[in-house]
């Protein structure tokens, strides 16, 4: 198990430019399996989620090229069915959190799917009910395989997937994106109400489009997808990671740098920007550009009642659970005090234990909330050892031992690569004292 050996309390300048989307990427790779033609896809982020998936579809047959850094030609005109029927792959699946994605175009491609429980981050429970309901209401039968550990998912021989109107049980991004690749294929028209409308479901909807999908409704939460015979090859580049872009945020505030965050697609950020201000972070949009200046005070907001400030995750466009950690860190040095509340894990909040070791005022409420008091800086962090308990806790508690006073050791770190390219190496050109062990 390899560790990270931070130094904290350096500054940070200079600039830094964030990687392709992971929660994009997952699921854009997993559209090549809709068609026998080559699809090229560029900025593709290269961490261990993604390489793992790459390396699932290598197994089941699909030709992949690397064609340079982040860009790569996929063609999926040779699927091994055998192998996606056996043992090994249902394995395979079961331990990588992003094969959920290859559910819907196998099934709508090939009549039949094995869908094991994925695994990933030990955050809480993760439903797949969204997923296979969806693909239930589009006509595939469901049966468990308790030798295997996993439900089967098939089209009636004779039969296809044929489009109807469904309202999701919940906005769920991972499940919008399966029933959305199997419907594209489906006969006739599929309604998908209460569906996510992240901007990386829009850059789905986007590759397929391209790909001669028929899809109205991008960017909202009403999608109809009307199914076409067979999909075609096509290109596509993957957005820039909004999580890079608050973890970058967090890391500059948590140090009192002043850092450039290269070409971050500021459109797509949605209220990111807006829930750092309120945590008294200065930002200035620069063109493409984030420009973090450096303050000697982060003053947290309140409400306009003068009640404490909350700061939760909510269905797009409010704000992704992914950066919840990376506030909470951030609030732990700031003036004032503020509620974060993690609707959705219900286990994403207990790594705050190991900043309370590091002399952080936090007070966990209950599984879902904490109240941070902030230090204003006034005390800083001390160092520690810890382990990394998932990525987004991970690169939280990154940033945290950055501004810590003395040298902490971070085991487990595994986790932090399955979401961030080279973190250290990215980091060191910064100005952060980090070193990999």
């Amino acid at each position: 198990m390899s560790s990270f050996v931070i130094e904290g309390g350096h500054k940070l300048s200079g600039t830094i430019t964030p990687q392709g989307a992971k929660n994009e990427a997952l699921e854009v790779i997993s559209a090549i399996l809709l068609t026998d033609e080559e699809v090229i896809i560029s900025n593709v982020p290269e961490i261990l989620d993604v390489k793992n998936l790459i390396a699932l579809f290598e197994e089941m047959g699909v030709k992949v090229v690397k064609l340079g850094k982040g860009k790569y030609s996929f063609k999926a005109d040779a699927i091994d069915v055998s192998y996606i029927d056996s043992d090994e792959f249902i394995s395979k699946c079961a331990r990588l959190r992003g094969s959920v994605m290859v559910a819907g175009p196998l099934l709508a491609r090939f009549g039949h799917v094995w869908f094991p429980k994925p695994g990933g981050d030990k955050i809480g429970r993760r439903r797949v009910d969204t997923h296979i309901v969806g693909m239930m209401n589009l006509g595939a039968s469901l049966n468990y395989d308790k030798g295997r550990r996993a439900y089967h998912l098939s089209i009636p021989e004779g039969g296809s997937l044929t489009g109807r109107y469904m309202l999701l049980d919940e906005a769920s991004v991972t499940g919008t994106a399966n029933i959305l690749m199997a419907a594209t294929l489906a006969k006739g028209q599929t309604v998908i109400y209460n569906a996510a409308c992240e901007p990386y479901v829009q850059q789905l909807c986007r590759l397929l489009i391209r790909m001669g999908a028929i899809i109205d409704g991008v960017g909202s939460n009403l999608l109809r997808i009307t199914g076409v015979s067979r999909l075609g090859g096509a290109s596509h580049t993957i957005l820039p990671d909004m999580i890079e872009v608050g973890s970058f945020i967090g890391m500059a505030a948590m140090n009192r740098s002043s850092l450039t965050i290269k070409d971050v697609s500021w459109s797509n950020l949605g209220i990111i920007p807006e829930c750092f201000r309120r945590l008294g972070v200065n930002l200035e949009q620069r063109g493409d550009d984030i420009f973090v200046p450096e303050q000697e005070s982060y003053v947290i907001d309140s409400f306009l009642d003068g009640s404490i400030m909350t700061i939760a995750d909510a269905p797009w466009p409010g704000l992704t659970p992914d950066l919840l950690s990376v506030m909470l860190v951030v609030a732990t040095q700031c003036r004032g005090s503020v509620l974060i509340h993690q609707k959705m894990f219900e286990s994403r909040l207990f790594f705050v234990d190991r900043l309370i070791d590091m002399g952080a005022q936090i007070i966990l409420c209950d599984p879902h909330r904490a109240v941070v008091i902030g230090h204003d800086h006034k005390f800083t962090l001390r160092a520690g050892n810890m382990l990394s308990p998932d990525i987004r806790a991970g690169i939280a508690l990154l940033i945290a031992a950055m501004s810590a006073k003395g040298t902490s050791v971070i085991g487990n770190i595994e986790q932090i690569d399955r979401g961030y390219e080279d973190i250290d190496a990215r980091l060191r050109a910064i100005g952060a004292n980090i070193t990999r062990q």
